[in-house]
């Protein structure tokens, strides 16, 4: 068995080699998110189109019905009231105005929540700020030799630097 870095288990590895392990797996992990976030929108739209389409039917067939339910409430109207044929046509056709505008009113009401809703904003800003931790962890340095430490940090750096661009 052996390290993701190729080196045996149980021997001791260097910081800078434990550091660029957690950044690889941190690098993965980022990735992972990403793509997770990518399926759950894939999933959401394909279910949405969906509906869409049955909705877009439903309207549709509802669309192609409304004459038959015109003539039907103008001839039911005349049959109880007894008056002009023309008036009763006239209050069928106003009953269905009245029903396109409260169509309308919720339709709006519905535009306005979806323009509030900022889900997929969220999902970005959970990453940006995952970035952001990322650019700024820096491990705590062993006393010792000056000069490893420096190294370490100038090669941590451009590790984090490296992470943190490929996940924006």
């Amino acid at each position: 068995m052996s390290a993701p870095d190729g080196s045996p288990v149980g021997a001791e590895r260097s910081i800078g080699q434990l550091f660029a392990s957690a950044t690889t797996e941190m690098s993965a992990l980022v990735h992972d998110e990403i793509a997770l976030a990518k399926a759950q929108l894939k999933q959401d739209v394909k279910k949405g189109a969906m509906s869409g389409g049955a909705f877009s039917v439903a309207g549709g067939v509802l669309l192609f019905s409304l004459p038959m339910l015109n003539f039907a409430l103008a001839y039911g109207i005349r049959t109880w009231s007894d008056w002009n044929l023309a008036v009763c046509f006239l209050l069928s056709f106003a009953a269905n105005v009245l029903v396109a505008l409260v169509l309308a009113l919720i339709g709006v009401v519905f535009a306005k929540k979806a323009q509030k809703s900022k889900g997929p904003q969220k999902v970005a800003a959970s990453m940006k700020e995952t970035a952001g931790v990322l650019q700024n962890a820096k491990p705590h340095p062993r006393p010792g030799n000056d000069n490893k430490v420096l190294e370490e940090r100038v090669r941590e750096s451009k590790a984090i630097e490296a992470v943190a661009r490929s996940s924006s």
